[in-house]
């Protein structure tokens, strides 16, 4: 496989599942992984999911009912679900803390475990107004369990201080760009969000603009390589030893590097993440800690959710929005990827190889699409128009790219490469 259909491949797909899967989980487990141990004889089982939390980490209850009754969580909103305790060390007990911030409860409700069933409740919009001091911590809550009222408490769990690289990302990455997002907010006319989403989506590109562009331009480069790294193969063809010696000559006769395009992008991860993040978990109260003073008396009740008057961006947009950005996500394989392909269907003497690399592009060109916008459907619409609006910009760049000169030697080839040993 050729060099540069590797170096395609790998950017798109790293960039989608990267910033979606390995990224968020490598922030997670980095978090502290320790798992209690579920004893779930007969009994409700009521337990935190680890015995330690960073400050930074999301406080998850892990809920098990195995007796022989429904049980009947009740909807105490805006307060705190069940009752958190934090030892007191200079008092040597244990004390109450609660809190209760201001957000929409009117979908809120009681829940219902039926016998049987497990349960994940996390402490989302109370999670650093409670656990946001290090300590030890439990939390109890009192239950109906047939005719008996019985008190379930979880073991002890500790909040520890979050590591090195944590404190590094939100002082560095996030922190920034969610006040930047919470500062387009607010000046905004109607604090906007769906205004102040697009507008920081393009300040962040633009500010990413040179090493998105520089990607770009290897990427084209490498294409503009393709029909000489094809004449190559076919010249010393079974000589692999030959193959890759002239194809580095010819890399740094033309100043190019496989992975060039791959690079620049590694370098816009954290602040794309960081964006990601911002618009995700942005509106949540609890987050108001992270907030410069400048914004400490901020209401997140005035932000306009709504864009366009239509689109609710706090919620999952299930066929609309995922169907815009799977199109501009297409588009943009498209000119990213139609070059090459065009170039290999003109200069390529290898059928074999051109029939493989028309496959490699197909398959990005339409998988791409179809696996952002089966995730643009799980996430709220405010990250949708995100990602909507970061593409287009991608979209735009590509096509100066495309339709500007191409720097470097000419593409004939009838031109090889001499290696001077």
């Amino acid at each position: 496989m050729e060099m540069n259909k590797i170096n395609g491949i790998v950017k798109n797909v790293v960039i989608f599942l990267a910033v979606f899967l390995v990224i968020n989980y490598a922030m997670q487990s980095c978090q502290g992984n320790k798992q209690q141990t579920v004893v779930d004889a007969g009994k409700f089982v009521f337990t935190t999911t680890k015995t330690e939390y960073s400050r930074t980490a999301l406080v998850t209850l892990d809920i098990k009912n195995n007796t022989a009754s429904d049980i009947v969580l009740p909807n105490e909103c805006p307060s705190e679900p069940f009752d958190v305790y934090k030892f007191d060390t200079a008092a040597n007990k244990w004390a109450q803390i609660t809190t209760s911030p201001v957000f929409d409860c009117s979908a809120a409700k009681e829940i219902t475990i039926p016998k049987g069933e497990k349960m994940i409740i996390p402490y989302t919009s109370w999670n650093h107004s409670l656990f946001g001091e290090l300590g030890r911590f439990k939390i109890e809550f009192k239950a109906k369990v047939g005719e008996k009222a019985e008190t379930f408490t979880t073991p002890e769990f500790t909040v520890v201080k979050e590591g090195i690289f944590s404190q590094l990302w939100y002082g560095i990455f996030y922190r920034p760009i969610y006040n930047g997002l919470i500062f387009l907010t607010n000046v905004l006319p109607f604090h906007d969000l769906g205004f102040a989403i697009i507008l920081l989506t393009i300040l962040i590109r633009t500010i990413l603009i040179m090493p998105s562009q520089k990607a770009m331009k290897e990427q084209r480069k490498m294409q503009e390589l393709q029909p000489r790294l094809n004449k190559i193969k076919e010249d010393y063809k079974g000589d692999q030893q030959k193959i890759a010696s002239e194809t580095m000559a010819l890399w740094k006769e033309a100043k190019v590097s496989p992975f060039g395009s791959c690079l620049p992008i590694l370098l816009q991860f954290p602040f794309l993440i960081a964006v990601f993040y911002a618009i995700k978990d942005g509106l949540n109260p609890d987050n108001s800690y992270l907030l410069y003073t400048t914004y400490a008396n901020f209401s997140f009740q005035d932000i306009n959710v709504h864009f366009l008057g239509i689109l609710d961006l706090t919620k999952a947009n299930l066929y609309v929005l995922p169907l815009i950005i799977g199109g501009l996500q297409f588009i943009q394989m498209k000119l990213s990827l139609a070059k090459k392909a065009q170039k290999a269907k003109e200069n390529d003497p290898n059928k074999k190889d051109k029939n493989e690399m028309e496959m490699a592009n197909s398959m990005m060109i339409y998988m791409m699409p179809v696996m952002i916008a089966v995730f643009t459907a799980s996430v709220p619409a405010g990250v949708g128009l995100y990602w909507g609006a970061s593409t287009t910009y991608g979209i735009i760049q590509q096509i100066i790219v495309n339709r500007g000169p191409m720097p470097g030697p000419k593409n004939d080839p009838s031109v090889k490469v001499k290696v001077i040993s």
